[in-house]
């Protein structure tokens, strides 16, 4: 699910693609996000999902031109990230970056090896609760 939070109310929206968040996430810095953006969609109406435990929460924020994949184990311990780059083949250090680079020469001018972080992101750890846990356990 892509959720983001609207810049004057706060209240978080569900965003339906996968396509539609990534653009919105491309353009986050230099263009805010408002409820009005969505379609039929304004301030007044209620959240489209509830800041609390129903959900475990991560924060991201991957760089452009590439897509970045976290996935959570099984044991909710930890998230391992890997970039899926432009040729389709996943990243997971970065000497895969670098390589990558080296062999494709016409990425240099809108990416470099510095762009890319493969430390995970912040568990909010008040999501995970007890049963979510022994879930993904069974």
């Amino acid at each position: 699910m892509y959720v983001i939070k609207c810049r004057e109310c706060g209240k978080w929206r569900i965003i339906p693609t996968k396509e539609e968040f990534e653009t919105i996430r491309v353009n986050f810095l230099l263009e805010s996000w408002f409820c009005t953006r969505k379609l039929d969609c304004s301030c007044e109406q209620p959240e489209d999902v509830k800041y609390d435990r129903s959900h475990i929460w991560v924060l991201d924020r991957p760089p452009p031109e590439t897509e970045r994949l976290v996935i959570m184990r099984k044991d909710l311990s930890r998230m391992d990230t890997y970039y899926v780059m432009p040729n389709g083949k996943r990243a997971r250090r970065h000497y895969d970056v670098e390589k990558f680079l080296e062999e494709n020469p016409q990425y240099s001018d809108t990416m470099s090896p510095s762009s890319f972080s493969f430390s995970t992101p912040k568990i909010v750890k008040e999501t995970v609760s007890m049963s979510s846990m022994w879930r993904s356990l069974g």
